[in-house]
């Protein structure tokens, strides 16, 4: 049976973790509060942007500008080609104590290499903690970390430059993304969402009810096609990879803030069962000593 000093020096113990949770619990809320802003503030424009690309190559086919059989395409990022090689970017975190975050993506990671093994897979990891994962498994084509204390626009730039050139130079026939989507403070999606080649739009409005009186969009070209795409397309991929970062920037500092406040709940339980043992035992050599004051007395009698 542990003695009185073991347990005040436990307790003590436990309150000190206990502040460190709270502590980083606060630090969460605060950064989550704006990670989420940034979140809100990017949906809109990345969606719109998806959306406005996939009807402008469906308008683009459908007026004949692209010609499937062609040898020339109106760019490199549209051509669709047998996926016999496959580009993997997983987005995780730089630190951990998140609970199960960086489990999910690597266990998601894992299983798309799994039912994907016939094919070449290779991978970009974004975070410290994929990257130290997937580093023991397996060879990496690139790698960037600690970027997520403050997500910027030109590390998505770099990353997406990275995946246009891999694309381009056909080491990759289609790109993936797998990264944590932020929901709420509690709930975050685990994403895998197909980069490249751009999806058209009849594939990705499969549950969408669609109005019988609209008319399709016409779209009147000022540039050629090919100056129009080879600005848009680019950007298109940055802004998609932009938006990753930041979902999963934001669902990283909702996992640790959960997890935090179960750790400082955990504690105070902690600290009031070890607290009933040390009275417990405070008490029982309290009665002990009574004991033994009385039978000596007793004794002397």
């Amino acid at each position: 049976m542990p003695s009185l000093i073991d347990l005040r020096r436990r307790i003590r113990s436990v309150k000190n973790t206990q502040q460190i949770t709270k502590a980083m619990k606060m630090m969460s809320a605060a950064r989550l509060r704006r990670a989420q802003e940034r979140v809100i503030s990017a949906r809109p424009y990345a969606t719109l942007m998806r959306q406005f690309l996939t009807r402008l190559v469906s308008a683009l086919e459908a007026s004949g500008a692209m010609d499937p059989q062609s040898e020339e395409p109106l760019h490199p990022l549209l051509v669709k080609r047998p996926v016999k090689k496959m580009l993997v970017v997983v987005l995780g975190g730089d630190k951990g104590l998140a609970g199960a975050f960086n489990a999910n993506v690597h266990k998601a990671a894992l299983n798309f290499l799994r039912d994907y093994e016939a094919k070449q897979i290779d991978m970009i990891t974004v975070g410290r903690k994929p990257r130290d994962f997937f580093r023991r498994r397996r060879d990496l084509v690139g790698d960037w970390a600690d970027i997520f204390a403050k997500v910027k626009y030109d590390d998505a730039r770099a990353i997406a430059k990275e995946i246009i050139k891999r694309y381009v130079e056909g080491d990759a026939d289609e790109v993936h993304l797998i990264y944590n989507e932020f929901r709420s403070v509690l709930v975050q999606r685990l994403t895998i969402e197909r980069l490249l080649p751009i999806e058209a739009p009849r594939e990705e409005k499969k549950d969408e009810k669609k109005d019988p009186n609209a008319q399709p969009v016409e779209y009147i070209f000022e540039q050629p096609p090919k100056e129009l795409l080879a600005s848009l397309l680019p950007r298109y991929v940055e802004v998609q990879v932009f938006r990753a970062l930041l979902e999963s920037s934001a669902a990283e500092h909702a996992a640790r803030m959960t997890a935090m406040d179960a750790a400082s709940k955990n504690a105070s339980e902690m600290i009031d069962r070890l607290t009933l043992n040390m009275n417990r035992i405070r008490q029982a050599s309290i009665t002990r000593e009574i004991i033994e004051i009385v039978s000596g007395a007793a004794a002397l009698e």
